[in-house]
């Protein structure tokens, strides 16, 4: 959805915006965005959350709960730790329906709020915007002065400049690949590869390697690129929009027609007086006043730098501002329309389901089923015999002494066939083999239902109904 340039009013704006990317030429080549730094309320408080953000990233593989990592997304192992619960395959559809929630959050947070998500809280806005472009500006200077150097020869100036810069990015870029890597193997495990010979590891090298080129070449080279042209959520974004999303909005009824204050002369102008501070400060390059563009990412930097403007000559504020297209031209108030109520109502649904899923969710975890193309057997004159596997997965990061009784309306006795295998080991999978005997006289039919118990640690953990074979009666 973008603002008819007929609805801007008399102001003459370019049309050629919408024929291309905003970092692209008329020429098709690529336009490097200078991007002037950002100053006013709302970019402070993005510097807060940046902070707050950067620190966690970085914190969170050296934080453990109970004995564990709080965050171990362990793919080569299968194994998830998340806040101190240990995740398994079986558990995959928990993992499946929160991806689920998630995706409907974000799609519920975009029909509210268009795509602030982005230039407050995703990664590469954060990364780009408050480590490398605050490094570029530090050693570079300005955008202005950036420009000049880039344009200019090479000299010692720029060589020490952008040989300064670059090394700094590579660092930073292998910090970055070495923490996601924390997230894979746990710091315990990444120090434990830093100390060894590559030679011991040289596929984790490599793929380190390439994590670490493919952050620098990101940040360094296609930067705001991601945000136009690859990144997926951004093309799902006009599908998303309606004209009651609430997103970074030029007001034209009351901008145009545009045009610089000159004074002692009664003007019949608009109160946007053309700085064009809002393109500079935008990381994308685009003008807001043209209308919503896919381009933006809503990082409201051109909020900011226009209530700059419109404070400094005695003009209300918000000329600029977080508005539907509704609340711009038609003067409404923001409302809950049905996409809002359905997405809501979708997203409650899943995530009371996944909170169902988690809190039944049990550490240990237990299947029992007959052994398959085996009968009964008689033992003695007086009972019968079934032979039943167990597998049993231990979730917690403890050993667990366990046991298996035979409960309900038919009575049984367990035998194990390892009369040592008792323990189930912390984090693993076990297996058991052992037969029920139950009283020939107990038995009413061929197929009998027949309840088996788990115990952990003397605790009634699970029960689990099986089938106990008899002879034809």
């Amino acid at each position: 959805m973008e603002t008819s340039i007929d609805d801007i009013g008399p102001q003459k704006v370019s049309d050629s915006f919408r024929d291309r990317h905003s970092n692209v030429t008329d020429k098709g080549k690529r336009k490097w965005i200078y991007a002037l730094k950002p100053k006013g309320k709302l970019y402070q408080y993005r510097n807060y959350l940046s902070f707050f953000y950067l620190g966690l990233f970085f914190a969170l593989p050296f934080i453990k709960i109970s004995g564990l990592p709080a965050i171990q997304l362990n793919f080569t192992e299968a194994k998830f730790i998340l806040f101190g619960k240990i995740f398994w395959p079986d558990d995959f559809f928990i993992f499946a329906i929160a991806m689920i929630a998630f995706i409907v959050f974000i799609a519920l947070f975009t029909v509210i709020y268009g795509r602030v998500f982005c230039g407050w809280i995703c990664p590469q806005t954060v990364f780009m915007e408050f480590v490398f472009r605050k490094i570029e500006w530090w050693i570079e200077g300005p955008p202005g002065q950036q420009k000049k150097l880039n344009e200019g020869p090479w000299g010692k100036e720029k060589f020490i400049k952008k040989t300064l810069k670059h090394f700094i990015f590579l660092f930073i870029s292998l910090l970055i690949a070495h923490t996601f890597l924390s997230y894979i193997l746990g710091v315990k495990e990444v120090l434990n590869l830093i100390k060894h010979p590559i030679s011991e590891n040289a596929g984790l090298f490599a793929g380190l390697l390439f994590f670490t080129s493919l952050f620098y070449f990101v940040f360094a080279f296609v930067r705001d690129i991601v945000c136009t042209t690859i990144c997926p959520y951004g093309r799902l974004q006009s599908v998303l929009f309606d004209k009651d999303t609430m997103q970074v909005s030029y007001d034209y009824n009351r901008g145009e027609p545009r045009g610089k204050i000159k004074k002692g002369m009664d003007q019949q102008l608009g109160d946007c007086i053309d700085c064009k501070l809002c393109v500079n400060v935008c990381p994308t390059g685009i003008d807001i006043r043209n209308g919503v563009q896919m381009e933006c990412v809503g990082c409201t930097a051109c909020l900011d730098a226009c209530n700059a403007v419109m404070d400094k000559i005695n003009r209300p504020l918000g000329l600029i501002r977080m508005a539907s297209e509704n609340q711009i031209s038609q003067k409404q108030p923001f409302r809950i329309n049905g996409r809002i109520r359905f997405y809501s109502a979708l997203l409650l649904v899943l995530v009371g389901l996944m909170s169902f899923l988690l809190l039944s969710r049990k550490s240990i975890d237990t299947s029992i089923s007959r052994v398959k193309g085996q009968l009964y057997q008689e033992i003695g004159k007086d009972s019968l015999s079934n032979l039943f596997q167990a597998k049993i997965i231990n979730k917690t990061h403890n050993d667990v002494q366990y046991e298996l009784r035979v409960e309900g309306d038919i009575p049984g006795t367990i035998k194990m066939i390892d009369t040592k295998h008792h323990t189930l080991k912390a984090e693993s999978l076990s297996n058991a083999t052992f037969f029920i005997v139950v009283p020939v006289n107990k038995i009413k039919a061929r197929s009998s239902k027949i309840r088996i118990s788990v115990y952990g640690d003397g605790e009634k953990i699970q029960t689990i109904t099986s089938t106990f074979l008899g002879p034809f009666i």
